[in-house]
């Protein structure tokens, strides 16, 4: 019997000893998804000290992928591992010593949250082409920003072409300079609206999503002007009036009042150059 305890005793005394050696690693903490027209990029901490992470992305019916394999930064782009934009994913990140180190154990990981590319990735600016205000309509083209994934002949899907008929677009417009606000909904890639003809306005783009529960409006486009019909007041202000006006006055006295008075001065020389001396 107690030879049959001895090697039992010393290979638990092993396993020991190696645990001890190879204390178990740090995990990732603060695990979130950032993603912009399926551009996506997984973000976590903390930094590895004398360790290394190994992202797998887990999807309900496809087979595990490994991606940014033992890497010291704490974000890896994971957009290719993400195809199937309707599938729901999570992320394993694993904490793993080097490759050249044999693990008998499975390495310790943090899984983040549950994440669906077509419900949950943020719809980018819209990218306004042209733009012209004619009489009472104000008109405006734009494009569908484009996404990482391409169609077979290499050209980039636009998200219009994954959302399809999901996929909107609101313009809100407003007059110059005014606070209240008026939109337009479409689903092509232009707008056309009926304004009032004798005033300047402003506008901005968005895309929306309307099936959605949460994300469902995109990022903003910039803000553009219309200027028909823009004066010199509305460019600059009146500022600019009262700098014309001081350089009227000014060409006014150069012109007017300076040739007078050179010309009494003239005649003033004249008159003492024609009184006779002192003492003469």
């Amino acid at each position: 019997m107690p030879l049959a305890v001895g090697p039992a005793l010393l290979l638990s005394a092993v396993l020991c000893l190696a645990a001890a050696g190879n204390p178990k690693l740090p995990t990732a903490v603060n695990i979130t998804w950032s993603s912009i027209n399926f551009k996506t990029i997984l973000l976590w901490q903390p930094k590895p000290s004398g360790y290394f992470y190994t992202v797998e992305i887990h999807g309900q019916t496809s087979d595990t992928k490994k991606k940014c394999i033992l890497t010291r930064e704490t974000e890896c782009d994971v957009t290719d591992a993400l195809r199937n934009v309707r599938e729901t994913y999570t992320a394993h990140i694993l904490s793993v010593m080097s490759s050249g180190m044999d693990n008998f154990e499975e390495p310790p990981f943090s899984v983040s949250e549950k994440f669906t590319p077509y419900n949950q990735t943020v719809l980018g600016k819209p990218d306004i082409q042209n733009y012209t205000q004619i009489s009472s309509k104000l008109n405006v083209v734009f494009q569908d920003p484009l996404t990482p994934y391409t169609f077979p002949n290499g050209s980039f899907q636009s998200i219009r072409d994954i959302f399809q008929h999901d996929l909107e677009y609101k313009l809100y417009y407003w007059k110059d300079q005014s606070s209240g606000k008026k939109d337009a909904t479409t689903k092509s890639h232009e707008f056309e609206v009926s304004i009032d003809s004798t005033t300047n306005y402003c506008f901005y783009i968005q895309g929306t999503i309307p099936s959605r529960r949460e994300n469902r409006n995109g990022q903003e486009s910039m803000v553009l002007c219309t200027s028909v019909g823009k004066n010199i007041l509305d460019e600059y202000g009146p500022e600019v009036f009262i700098i014309i006006a001081v350089m009227a006055i000014a060409i006014i006295v150069l012109t007017v009042v300076l040739p007078v008075i050179l010309c009494k001065r003239k005649k003033t020389k004249a008159v003492r150059e024609k009184e006779p001396l002192n003492g003469v």
